[in-house]
């Protein structure tokens, strides 16, 4: 399908379908999975990131079997609002995403959500959770910080 804007989003979406919230990290991604009427964001899970393909035959399963027709990926801007290296790395993953249309089974539409800021909010939330193990205290903070996206994200298409 495309890349379109958030105002847009809901209109390329099939009737009850889901949206896939996305943190996009160098050696993870963060999953959060809407409910079908794109109010409400569940943290879901983390994936390593290993190659492209691998990674896109578990995010054709995820959306096969959750419904899923969209995809909102956080977008890493500078606080001046420019894009890095990092967002450069989202929009080609991104791009990756809308070719794989075959591997997947259907057409994703895709938006970009303003990430700044996400895994520090969570990070400051799970502040009292020391006592976790550094390394499932990071999955659970990347899957959180996609919810938080795709949180954002749904209120953002709530107020249009």
């Amino acid at each position: 399908m495309a890349i379109v804007a958030i105002k847009e989003l809901r209109s390329h979406l099939p009737l009850k379908s889901r949206l896939l919230g996305m943190d996009h990290g160098e050696k993870t991604l963060g999953l959060a999975l809407s409910n079908p009427e794109l109010t409400i964001a569940t943290p879901f899970k983390t994936l390593r990131r290993t190659t492209f393909t691998e990674n896109l035959k578990e995010l054709s399963a995820l959306s096969r079997e959750y419904g899923v027709r969209g995809f909102v990926i956080g977008l890493p801007l500078n606080m001046d609002d420019s894009e890095g290296p990092r967002a450069q790395s989202v929009r080609h993953f991104a791009a990756n995403l809308l070719k794989a249309k075959d591997t997947l089974g259907f057409e994703p539409v895709i938006t970009f959500f303003d990430e700044r800021l996400s895994s520090f909010a969570v990070e400051d939330f799970l502040a009292e959770e020391r006592k976790m193990p550094h390394k499932k205290r990071k999955e659970i903070i990347d899957a959180l910080a996609a919810s938080h996206i795709l949180q954002g994200a749904l209120e953002a298409l709530t107020k249009l």
